[in-house]
């Protein structure tokens, strides 16, 4: 029987970024890179790391521009920047080849990395994130017109979303009453309390602008699906109201080997249903590991 590893906090010094991240694990195990989403950071994953690193060498950065990292002024903040920050992490810690957690705006570092270096992919755990036009429903319309004409007057048809009720709202807005009770409060105040330091607001908005580099990327994603067909689990917190359900149904047109699990919780699921992520999350990576005598 595996034993759980304690989680080490680490900081390191990559080209004047100073990045925190978690980490558990043997490193002669199955790499497993989580990648949080905005406004969150890899708190997020708390739950999680321990019990997964029974079967992986499980790391959890958080991205610049979150959490405790801190980033240089002339930092660019664009998703490739980060992918290459993450990039350089992957290999100081040695992790050659990794399952990749494809969450929220961390799917645009994960898209970034696997595009560029398909060969070291395992699979891909998708959990509410977005590679492909479907799942940015009518709610983006006011965002997408931004991005086409990113304008002052633009960006104030844009609900607020940049203070503490728009971070309370990824965590517990627009979602069933009965599941508000499931979310503890410390995410959102955590990210709340990096995100209103001096000048964080204005790297979010950069940050946010730079989604749309993703969206643009979308057929390059498709490609990658296509053409290596990562092995895929798919974890879908069906009261999502940021990305449309009808996501998840693109990414079987994309995959022949996709395992799909729809659950009854929110956007940031592994608030709502930990256990039951981590139970299909190990199988998933216990099989992969399994059929490719890992």
């Amino acid at each position: 029987m595996q034993t759980v590893e304690k989680t080490r906090h680490r900081t390191i010094n990559l080209n004047g970024v100073s990045l925190f991240y978690r980490e558990a694990g043997r490193r002669d195990t199955p790499g497993l890179l989580l990648l949080h989403g905005q406004p969150c950071s890899s708190f997020y994953f708390r739950n999680v790391i321990g019990p997964l690193s029974e079967v992986a060498h499980v790391v959890a950065p958080d991205l610049p521009g979150f959490g405790f990292t801190e980033a240089p002024d002339d930092y660019p903040y664009t998703f490739d920047a980060m992918a290459k920050t993450i990039d350089s992490l992957l290999r100081e810690v040695g992790m050659d080849r990794f399952f990749l957690y494809v969450h929220d705006f961390g799917s645009a570092v994960a898209y970034a990395l696997a595009i560029k270096y398909p060969e070291r992919v395992l699979g891909l755990i998708v959990q509410n994130g977005n590679a492909h036009d479907e799942g940015l429903g009518e709610p983006w319309n006011l965002v997408k017109s931004y991005w086409e004409d990113p304008t002052t007057e633009n960006l104030a048809k844009i609900p607020e979303w940049l203070n503490f009720e728009g971070v309370k709202h990824t965590y517990v807005g627009d979602i069933p009453e009965y599941l508000v009770p499931l979310v503890a409060p410390d995410g959102w105040h955590l990210d709340w309390e990096r995100m209103s330091q001096p000048g964080r607001i204005d790297l979010q908005l950069r940050i946010f602008s730079d989604y749309s580099s993703h969206a643009a990327n979308f057929p390059a994603c498709v490609s990658y699906h296509r053409d290596h067909q990562p092995r895929t689990l798919l974890l879908w917190g069906r009261h999502d109201p940021y990305y449309d359900i009808a996501e998840a149904d693109a990414y079987v047109r994309d995959l022949h080997r996709i395992d799909m699990h729809f659950l009854d919780g929110t956007h940031l699921l592994l608030e709502t249903h930990p256990e039951e992520c981590i139970h299909l999350m190990r199988k998933f990576i216990a099989d992969v590991t399994r059929e490719d005598n890992l």
